[in-house]
């Protein structure tokens, strides 16, 4: 029998003793000096705290599992509680704060933004919220059994803060009225919500803070921290992480993920880069059609497509391998204003030789002057034909043409690169039909009127040559 002395016994009590402090003391536990969550390894989330002095919103676009939710709970807990760790030189509140912490569903609010911030129902406090500083918590009145709908957190002045749990499936509406000094989104929320949660924060000169994996690929909010519009740049700041930027992954696990994660899916989940998803109706990577730019010989055939509009026009440029019948965009035009005439200069510049295709409703009368554009187009200069415009069947086409290697796109083309990298379905399957004029120009040059409208560049005709002493101008 082993004999068990009172010191090893007290011993084993300190020990369950730290270990319960550190589970309801979990905050203490991130970014330290030492340890195997020291600072020196996570240089993207401190970068990302850091930026929170400078910019009022902020996106952390982040592969899986690499702590990006962790990173956003941990930052909410500092505002709560008023504890700033010495090396902070993020956003600091001086006093108690009111702020939301968001997610997609009631169930993904209640087992990730809920679990990160107080932990379970059952052991409240192992959260990122110390266990001492929680005061008392609201459950959610209806709905997900085990939710809560406020946390109220002791400040260290002595004041209460508190974080409503909210989710995006409540809508738009459910987001009005109040202000806010802080707001951490967790998962990619709607634009309209976004910009009504942005709103929350104006009066109190608040921040935003966002965390999530892009498999929404270029959405408007992500476009809205990639390419903000100007003057918007000097108040949005965003950083990429993937796996490479954290030491906690190890290689067999990475191994087991990428092996049943879908290819379009590869690099939004280990490289933070926008991907669209399940969405997404061309689902394959750049690499897979993208050619270096190179002149195109003066034998092939070529046709362009046109889409056209009062608010943009664009025009996308074909030319067919006759070696293996391989077509390659090679041009695009993409003007967001002037008049038919303008654009038609700028599609004779590339060859007025060169015959178009164009959706056949440009054959309908303007509300200009009761005339087609189609009409206009053609009396400044353009030879165009209108195409077939079956939208499902062109898709389906233009798919094929991609995954078999019979279409290619030159890699300097950035706004078609652009747009089929956000071209999608919504949740019901319909196409979203916005930013996608060159999308539909790549239909209409695979349509069968696009094909067959392929033309050869004309060549100089012989000159009838005058030979003294006969009549030989036959000869040339």
């Amino acid at each position: 029998m082993t004999v068990v002395s009172l010191p090893d016994m007290v011993d084993l009590g300190t020990i369950q003793a730290a270990l319960d402090f550190q589970k309801r003391n979990k905050w203490r536990g991130y970014f330290p000096e030492t340890g195997p969550r020291r600072r020196a390894l996570y240089p993207k989330q401190l970068e990302f705290f850091a930026a929170g002095a400078t910019y009022k919103e902020r996106l952390f676009c982040a592969a899986n599992r690499i702590g990006k939710s962790d990173a956003g709970a941990y930052e909410t807990a500092c505002h709560l509680t008023g504890n700033y760790p010495v090396w902070w030189t993020g956003k600091r509140f001086s006093g108690p704060t009111a702020g939301w912490a968001c997610g997609t569903t009631s169930e993904s609010t209640r087992n990730i933004v809920q679990f990160k911030l107080a932990g379970t129902l059952e052991a409240q406090g192992t959260g990122m919220i110390p266990a001492d500083r929680i005061v008392k918590t609201l459950p959610r009145r209806s709905g997900l059994s085990g939710s809560i709908e406020t946390i109220w957190v002791k400040h260290v002045s002595g004041a209460w803060s508190s974080v409503g749990l909210k989710t995006y499936e409540q809508g738009r509406k459910s987001f009005e009225g109040v202000s806010l000094d802080f707001a951490w989104l967790d998962e990619e929320p709607p634009e309209d919500i976004y910009t009504e949660i942005l709103f929350r924060t104006v009066t109190t000169r608040g921040i935003l803070y966002t965390t999530f994996t892009p498999l929404q690929g270029m959405s408007e909010v992500v476009t809205g921290f990639l390419e903000p519009k100007e003057g918007a740049a000097a108040h949005k700041f965003w950083i990429q992480a993937g796996w490479k930027d954290v030491p906690h992954m190890e290689q067999a696990e990475k191994d087991i993920l990428i092996a049943t994660t879908p290819a379009y899916q590869i690099k939004a989940r280990t490289l933070g880069e926008p991907s669209l998803g399940a969405g997404a109706i061309y689902p394959l990577p750049e690499e897979d059609f993208l050619i270096k730019t190179a002149p195109i010989p003066a034998s092939w055939r070529r046709v362009y497509a046109l889409d056209v509009g009062w608010r943009l026009t664009a025009a996308l440029w074909a030319a067919e391998n006759p070696g293996n019948g391989q077509l390659v965009l090679y041009d695009e035009h993409y003007q967001s204003a002037g008049e038919p005439a303008s654009h038609a200069m700028a599609i004779r510049a590339r060859g007025e030789w060169i015959h178009g295709v164009v959706d056949p409703g440009c054959l309908q009368s303007s509300q200009v002057d009761g005339r087609s554009l189609m009409e206009h187009y053609r009396k400044a200069g353009l030879m165009l034909h209108p195409c077939e415009n079956a939208v499902e069947t062109g898709i389906q086409i233009v798919w094929e043409r991609l995954v078999s290697g019979r279409l290619k796109v030159q890699e300097h083309l950035q706004n078609f690169r652009r747009e089929i990298s956000r071209y999608h379905r919504d949740e019901k399957g319909k196409i979203v039909k916005k930013n996608d004029h060159l999308m539909d120009c790549v239909r209409y040059v695979l349509s069968t009127t696009g094909l067959k409208t392929l033309t050869s560049k004309p060549q100089p005709r012989p000159s009838a040559v005058h030979v003294p002493g006969g009549d030989r101008s036959w000869m040339t």
